[in-house]
């Protein structure tokens, strides 16, 4: 079921998801954890709104999903989100046995060391599956719009 248009599809929901935080003042990352065409969890940032640095929004959708399905294993599942994650949220994706990742725009200003590639690369025992730059131009618009305006404040 990777097909480009499913892909697309549920990437959009994480677009939906994104809009949320942005329209809570939250830098508008959104994402959501499938399984077998069917979403399970969504998240999107409340880093703000709760004041905690870790409530981002792979976070937010990893834990609901381990509650919902009461496993913390999610090896079956996908996770959509629109920005390419952080090295803390990446932690909880490959702890959570995510299967694949499907990223919206990757982050440009993370450093070399710090990037998806170099961190799963070190991570012998890896088998999640990603792809990247579904909607890119969607999600790169939502992040640019956002802190174009945060700017001109």
């Amino acid at each position: 079921m990777n097909d480009l248009k499913t892909d697309e599809k549920f990437m959009n929901l994480a677009i939906k998801e994104a809009l949320k935080a942005k329209k809570m003042g939250e830098v508008p990352v959104g994402c959501v954890i499938v399984k077998d065409g069917v979403v399970i969890s969504k998240g999107h940032n409340k880093v703000m709104r709760e004041n905690s640095c870790i409530f981002h929004a792979e976070i937010i959708a990893i834990e609901k999903c381990g509650k919902k399905l009461k496993d913390f294993r999610l090896d079956s599942l996908t996770m959509y989100v629109t920005l390419e994650p952080c090295i803390m949220c990446l932690g909880a994706i490959l702890n959570s046995r995510i299967s694949r990742l499907v990223i919206g725009a990757m982050d440009i200003k993370r450093k070399e060391s710090f990037s998806l590639e170099n961190i799963l690369k070190d991570n012998l025992s890896n088998k999640l599956l990603v792809t990247k730059g579904i909607l890119e131009n969607d999600c790169l618009f939502l992040l640019k719009d956002f802190f174009k305006n945060l700017r001109e404040r």
